[in-house]
């Protein structure tokens, strides 16, 4: 004989059964949910910035930063290669400021010790243009920080008489936050050092 009481307890062993199973369910899917997220925000940082042939980099493009990074590394040390020696008069001050943006301490301790040495005060003085003629740096990036060797042909114009130098100059390269338009690379130069400096004789400069 059935009572009403035993109805009671079936009733309610199903709304526990169905309870428990869409607590489960909705447990599972939060997890799987969360999980799919994670994935997603990591491959879009892993993929939010394109690099164009010439070095430059634009956000918001899907493409691999790993695969680019060899090249950014290579842009990153020519921009800062042509700010920090493609100096004159009129301009060494503005690019002296953009230069600093790409490297640490050690990039402002050589540039103090230029300050130091009267460099550019001679600069202003004798309206000296100092061009950046070429630029060819290897760096090694199967590991970080990058190390990085710079060779980079620097042409001295004193008006009449125009002489030529090659610079050696290494570091490392490390990654850092982008900053735009400071910093677009995301990389910062390390460890700078101003390995040698050498005359070139009989020289020829071209124009660009």
């Amino acid at each position: 004989m059935k009572t009403p009481f035993k109805n009671i307890q079936q009733v309610l062993r199903l709304n526990r059964l169905v309870v428990l199973t869409v607590v489960i369910a909705s447990a599972m899917t939060c997890i799987v949910s969360v999980i799919t997220v994670v994935k997603m925000q990591r491959q879009l940082l892993d993929t939010a910035f394109v690099v164009h042939d010439g070095g430059e980099v634009f956000p918001l493009k899907l493409v691999d930063q790993r695969e680019n990074l060899e090249v950014e590394a290579l842009a990153h040390l020519e921009q800062f290669h042509k700010w920090f020696y493609g100096l004159n008069a009129g301009n060494y001050e503005k690019n002296m400021e953009k230069a600093l943006w790409l490297g640490n301490a050690t990039v402002d301790a050589v540039y103090r010790q230029k300050k130091a040495d009267g460099f550019y005060n001679r600069l202003l003085q004798y309206s000296l243009v100092q061009k950046v003629e070429r630029i060819d740096s290897s760096i090694d990036i199967q590991e970080e920080p990058y190390r990085f060797e710079t060779r980079i042909v620097i042409s001295i114009n004193r008006g009449t008489v125009t002489d030529a130098y090659e610079l050696i100059t290494s570091g490392r390269l490390i990654r850092v936050d982008r900053n735009f338009p400071h910093n677009p690379h995301g990389l910062l130069i390390t460890d700078f050092f101003e390995n040698s400096l050498q005359k070139i004789e009989a020289y020829e400069t071209t124009e660009e």
